[in-house]
């Protein structure tokens, strides 16, 4: 089944007409070279390297070991069983740290880099920051390579396609070892030919990967990578002995002032410290962030992006 769009961790721009790999440029670039741009909208990927400083993505990595009250020092604290299931089965287990409002994260959403690659991105200044969560995976015991499994997260045979971007920024060391992103760029670049060799009733999630080549991304610590919706992706598992892979997931998509009700829930998620009301984002049981965060401060660009403040 499709997952819901309300109930994953990216926004699906609705209304809009132009998929991302066909806009025409109108802004000029900010962060992504031409070079950059051509490989966006051909493979369907992109990193922009050092999008935050490494000492601020190693602010955030601290941090999620306090809130997971784990030790990274002890890897005899890093199996806790999951605190609350997720609806979504494959999460479970998957390290998702649900913390949505510290600090650190807003520091990261915040940073002019960030937003300046997701405005060439989207080719468009008026943009709000996904509510987001972020992730702490430790190696995977017996875990091979080929454990790793590609999936999209939007059905793919809508018609037209489901319109939206997903960011990942890299708090450590992502390598062939602790593992990461794996994309099939064949499948974004060569899509129609593809489905024109498929069974009418294919998985629109699941892609037969027969004869199909993955790529596996490594990234250094503040690494961003943004990726199309569209492209067909999976993560490899943590084969390391003794690594954690840390992550923050971070997108970015059109701002909707006119929708009043997202708009003032937006803000009462930051004000009141609560994670979004979604079933895909189960929240913290203990209440970690509500015992030991206040609403994070927002800097001019913070609030635009959040949507205290409108673009207008």
């Amino acid at each position: 089944m499709q997952p819901d769009a309300d109930a994953i961790s990216h926004p699906i721009s609705a209304g809009l007409t132009t998929q991302l790999k066909d806009i025409e440029k109108t802004l000029p670039l900010r962060v992504l070279s031409k070079a950059d741009w051509t490989h966006w909208i051909t493979k369907g990927y992109v990193i922009v390297r050092q999008a935050v400083p490494v000492a601020q993505a190693k602010a955030l990595a601290d941090v999620l070991w306090a809130f997971d009250e784990k030790d990274p020092a002890d890897p005899s604290t890093w199996y806790a069983p999951e605190r609350r299931p997720h609806v979504r089965k494959e999460l479970n287990n998957a390290g998702m740290v649900e913390i949505y409002h510290h600090q650190a994260l807003w520091d990261n959403r915040q940073t002019p880099r960030v937003y300046d690659a997701f405005v060439d991105i989207w080719d468009r200044e008026d943009l709000w920051v996904t509510i987001d969560r972020a992730n702490l995976n430790p190696p995977k015991k017996g875990a091979t390579t080929k454990d790793g499994f590609i999936h999209w997260d939007v059905n793919t045979s809508l018609d037209p396609p489901p319109i939206g971007v997903q960011g990942v920024l890299s708090l450590d060391v992502q390598d062939s070892e602790t593992g990461g992103f794996q994309c099939a760029p064949y499948l974004f670049e060569h899509f129609d030919e593809w489905v024109a060799t498929q069974p009418a009733d294919r998985n629109p999630l699941l892609p037969d990967m027969t004869g199909i080549a993955r790529e596996d991304i490594s990234l250094d610590p503040g690494d961003l990578m943004i990726f199309n919706s569209l492209l067909a992706h999976g993560v490899r598992p943590n084969i390391s002995k003794d690594r954690v892979r840390l992550a923050q997931y971070i997108s970015m998509h059109p701002a909707e002032p006119e929708n009043t009700r997202e708009k003032s829930e937006r803000i009462r998620l930051w004000q009141e410290v609560e994670p979004p009301n979604r079933p895909d984002f189960p929240g913290d049981p203990r209440g970690w962030e509500k015992q030991h965060v206040r609403p994070a401060a927002l800097s001019p660009l913070g609030r635009r992006l959040l949507g205290v403040d409108d673009w207008a």
